[in-house]
């Protein structure tokens, strides 16, 4: 029964997969995919990334339908830089609580309280949030975005006080910190890094740099997603502890075949990547449903910000 049951699911995912690929031409559609997603998912991607990746991949696609396999700040950056193609997130539900940390009400707020700061908000944020920014900016580009404004501006950097602080560990520059953090990254603990090394010694550890400062500071490398992907074809190290979430570990080992990847945690898995499957992208294709779409006023406020980010590559 086991073996049955293990191909009829085969015999359903490669079916599902032509009618995808089917329609996928039909419909003139770009399938991105963020690292974090289902092995399945990854599998169908015409681009797979980080955030910047994405994004960039976003800006350049001449498809007239952008599936964007992902959470909903993503599919919304897809559609602040395409305004006249259809955006599709398979699942209205996935979310991403960190962007949920903050509100742009709540970020006017704060700048009054700093009215000559220049404000650096993560992808990681809603529209409205990028639309009350200056300049946005990836986990792949922060350093270089912080970087790029003169010394002696003050800088608001929302919403991950994680990012932040790593940023000025790196840049020197005082930040000021907004009080959200990845739910998913602050699972992965200094224990679980001691752990991985006492069962793995001669492995090498990179992370993620929305993990806490304390499991930072025991990293070999802080990397973006795309970062660890490269990281890990770049590096001599045959055992690598990877600090991220869990998704990550399907593509480097498809790309990495002589190499073992161990999760830092197990419990860095996030929820709202793997709500997307097969059959909802199906579906997303069949109905053009469900499509996030961005008003123009935020739009083009928002875009300002965005469009500073993609001119640092990371």
């Amino acid at each position: 029964m086991g073996e049955r049951a293990v191909s009829s699911t085969i015999d359903t995912q490669r079916q599902l997969i032509v009618q995808i690929e089917e329609l996928k031409k039909e419909r003139k559609a770009v399938i991105l995919v963020h690292n974090y997603q289902r092995g399945e998912v990854q599998d169908i991607a015409d681009f797979r990334g980080d955030s910047l990746g994405l994004s960039q991949s976003a800006a350049r696609t001449k498809a007239e339908v952008i599936v964007f396999c992902g959470v909903h700040f993503m599919a919304e950056t897809a559609a602040i830089l395409n305004p006249d193609k259809i955006v599709l997130l398979p699942d209205e539900n996935a979310g991403c609580p960190m962007a949920d940390m903050i509100t742009a009400p709540q970020l006017r707020e704060k700048k009054k309280l700093y009215p000559g700061a220049k404000v650096v908000c993560y992808v990681n944020t809603t529209a409205e949030v990028k639309a009350e920014s200056d300049v946005c900016c990836t986990s792949a580009n922060a350093v270089e975005v912080i970087n790029s404004l003169p010394p002696e501006e003050e800088i608001l950097f929302v919403p991950d006080k994680y990012l932040g602080a790593y940023v000025m560990s790196r840049t020197g520059r005082k930040l000021i910190l907004w009080n959200g953090y990845c739910p998913t990254h602050v699972q992965i603990l200094p224990e679980d890094i001691l752990y991985q090394k006492f069962l793995h010694p001669k492995a090498k550890v990179v992370v993620h740099p929305e993990c806490r400062p304390d499991v930072i500071a025991m990293a070999d490398e802080v990397r973006s997603t795309t970062g660890i992907c490269r990281y890990a074809q770049e590096t001599n190290a045959r055992e690598i502890i990877v600090g991220t979430e869990t998704g990550i570990l399907y593509r480097l080992a498809q790309e990495n075949p002589d190499k073992i990847f161990y999760p830092a945690s197990g419990k860095a898995v996030c929820p709202n990547m793997k709500l997307i499957n097969l059959e909802k992208i199906l579906w997303a294709l069949q109905d053009l449903q469900p499509r996030v779409e961005v008003s123009e006023e935020i739009r083009q406020r928002a875009l300002k910000a965005v469009s500073r980010m993609l001119d640092f590559r990371g």
